[in-house]
């Protein structure tokens, strides 16, 4: 039996919501988030890319011109938020006292700066003004924050000012997140100057750790950030499937699933 036309309305309407919120979706993310099948979504997916509303890379979709679209803060903080606060609670182990370290913009490196705001003795040096502000009454934690031009629709510090302030930085791990990640690119995110910045802010790091939730896991985007040899560490979610982490641990990298609740 063909599935009713308004049936099938209202899930395209709500995948072009899906992809409008996080700039790249993964096929399987679809496929679970409208609790259809993949060979559904497939079709609805051709179906939306023929009238010009998304486009279609391999094993998911986005947004027409999403490899190089950059979602707001506003709207990645609307997605998989439960996930991400999960994530910060895990990332926050591989944190010591007295720790020096660099967190990277974006609305999972703000949860775990929620959870940095425990510590007696701690160093953060960020280019987000959201983590800065999370760690502002933090007693034990000293911020210090990146020169650079704001760009406003990420709340962080981006351009030449910020990537010279963080030249002779050296510090124990870099906390980033981004727009996508594969086992093939690594780490990625659509705009050129985020991505100059949190280029520099791997290369201050002894360690990377990503900090990815599921649903850009298998996502790539046009800037590539931090290549995969180069995360010691990645801390996802319990969305993610198992199937998709083997090739980052085939790759040397050390896998956390943090469990939500």
């Amino acid at each position: 039996m063909p599935p009713r036309p308004g049936f099938a309305a209202e899930r395209r309407r709500r995948l072009l919501e899906l992809v409008r919120a996080n700039g790249a979706v993964a096929l399987r993310d679809l496929a679970a988030s409208l609790q259809a099948s993949e060979a559904t979504v497939r079709r609805d997916l051709r179906a939306l890319e023929a009238e010009g509303l998304l486009d279609r890379p391999r094993g998911g979709a986005m947004a027409p011109g999403g490899l190089s679209r950059e979602p707001t803060h506003r709207q990645k903080a609307a997605v998989a938020a439960a996930e991400k606060a999960a994530i910060a609670r895990a990332a926050v182990e591989l944190v010591d006292e007295g720790d020096a370290i660099v967190v990277g913009a974006g609305t999972t490196t703000r949860e775990l700066a929620r959870a940095l705001a425990g510590f007696g003795t701690l160093t953060v040096v960020t280019n987000s003004l959201l983590v800065a502000g999370e760690l502002a009454e933090a007693r034990g934690v000293e911020v210090v924050v990146t020169g650079g031009s704001l760009r406003g629709s990420i709340h962080a510090l981006v351009g030449g000012a910020a990537e010279q302030s963080l030249a002779a930085l050296r510090v124990r791990r870099a906390f980033l997140s981004g727009n996508g990640l594969t086992a093939e690119r690594g780490l990625s995110t659509p705009n050129m100057m985020v991505a100059g910045v949190d280029r520099a802010l791997a290369h201050a790091a002894e360690e990377v750790v990503a900090l990815v939730d599921h649903t850009k896991v298998g996502v790539d985007t046009m800037f590539q950030t931090v290549p995969v040899e180069r995360i010691a560490h990645l801390v996802t979610d319990a969305r993610t499937p198992a199937a998709g982490l083997a090739a980052f641990a085939d790759a040397g990298v050390g896998v956390r699933v943090a469990p939500v609740s």
